[in-house]
């Protein structure tokens, strides 16, 4: 027995050395970090961005998860997420004056061959210590994709008169021309909005939700623009001014939404008129999966009882402007004037208060529309039954669309 154990101990000792050894090594090829906790949200994120060498520590067991990120940091990251991508023979050598002696100069002229910096944009420098803010990093990062494929520079000018679910887009409005860049970013869900619904644009982003971008970014530069059903409801809407095929059974044959947007159309008993602008669609057939990347904007928790009980109903919500021209002029004549899909009722959450666009009123409606006498732009829900869906809308002058099946 003695002798086995003169035997068995080295062998033993040697499996526990070679144990540690492994377990050591597995440890070193997790990279950890003391300031971000084991239930930190981007925790995994942080992780495989810097294990890809996107990121980098701080070299004393610290990330800085909230720390900002600058603009000198975030062309570098994105530069390194785009390592596979071709630089054409005219690449950039010299794009800033003021990063010569830099450490991020090649990294942020690769960003500029790539397309993702405008170098027109900065005409008084690129300032590289300067945080980044969340517009800037969309219109990055929506530019690159841009110049990397035909599609998405399509998809881009598809998106120019799109609607964003976000509530810049209703106060204070977003300015046309940035509008194809925050719709690229979020179609393809490389940036998205906040909980309160809005997209913080001039919010800057800090290095923990960067590394979830840059992971996003390293997926969707594998893709094409057509592979994202968001970005491709956007673009419906910002051509056909409506999702209603994307999202449903439903068709306007041979009509269009797009028809009808921008027309007017006199209330029957010549009360005012309306401007009609566009129509969204939203399936809440499968409650837990509701089609519709503008599902947060217009379909609150609160109204699954009601949808429950109206089943086979798809809620559509309709962008019109309402001009008064009766003295006095009332809700009642705008709901007496028009008896076609054109107009619409109230909408029966309180969404518009968190997103900031404005509802039907159903007090004080008087006073409201007093106030707004030279036009009042809102929106108003209807409900289409999806077994008879035969919905008409006319215009003006003879513009019309009609809703029926597929």
């Amino acid at each position: 027995m003695e002798k086995l154990k003169k035997i068995m101990l080295p062998i033993m000792s040697a499996v526990v050395v070679v144990s540690t050894l492994i377990s050591s090594q597995a440890s070193a090829a997790t990279t950890t970090f003391k300031d971000v906790q084991a239930n930190h949200w981007a925790k995994s994120a942080i992780e495989s961005a810097v294990s890809k060498g996107y990121f980098k520590g701080y070299g004393n067991g610290l990330f800085k998860p909230n720390a900002s990120v600058t603009r000198a940091e975030f062309a570098s990251l994105i530069s390194r997420v785009a390592k596979d991508m071709t630089l054409p023979e005219d690449a950039q050598t010299d794009s800033f004056k003021d990063l010569n002696g830099h450490w991020s100069k090649a990294e942020v002229d690769r960003a500029v061959t790539l397309g993702f910096i405008n170098t027109k944009e900065y005409p008084n420098g690129f300032k590289p210590s300067t945080p980044i803010t969340r517009e800037e990093m969309a219109k990055w990062l929506s530019s690159g994709l841009v110049a990397s494929s035909a599609e998405y520079k399509t998809a881009f000018a598809e998106t120019k008169g799109t609607l964003l679910p976000v509530k810049e887009s209703f106060k204070p409005g977003i300015a046309q021309d940035k509008i194809p860049y925050l719709a690229v970013a979020m179609g393809t869900n490389l940036m998205n909005g906040f909980p309160d619904g809005s997209f913080g644009m001039d919010k800057t982003t800090t290095r923990a939700e960067s590394s979830a971008i840059l992971l996003r970014l390293e997926n969707v530069l594998k893709k094409d623009a057509t592979a994202f059903d968001d970005l491709t409801e956007l673009r419906m809407v910002g051509i056909e001014k409506s999702n209603l095929e994307l999202v449903s059974s439903l068709t306007t044959g041979n009509t269009s939404i797009s028809d009808i947007s921008g027309k007017r159309k006199t209330f029957r008993n010549g009360s005012g008129s309306l401007e009609f602008h566009r129509l969204i669609a939203v399936n809440v057939q499968e409650w837990n999966k509701k089609k519709s990347i503008y599902a947060p904007l217009f379909v609150a928790a609160d109204d699954k009882s009601f949808y429950d009980e109206m089943t086979n109903v798809l809620p559509v919500f309709s962008e019109i402007t309402i001009y008064p021209k009766a003295k006095d002029f009332d809700v009642i004549h705008y709901l007496n004037g028009v008896i076609d899909f054109t107009g619409g009722s109230k909408i029966v959450n309180k969404l518009h208060e968190k997103y900031g666009y404005i509802n039907l009123p159903n007090m004080n409606t008087k006073q409201f529309f007093k106030e707004n006498n030279k036009g009042v732009r809102l929106w108003v829900a209807n409900y289409i039954d999806l077994n008879n869906p035969n919905s008409q809308f006319d215009m003006d002058g003879g513009s019309f669309a009609v809703i029926r099946k597929k």
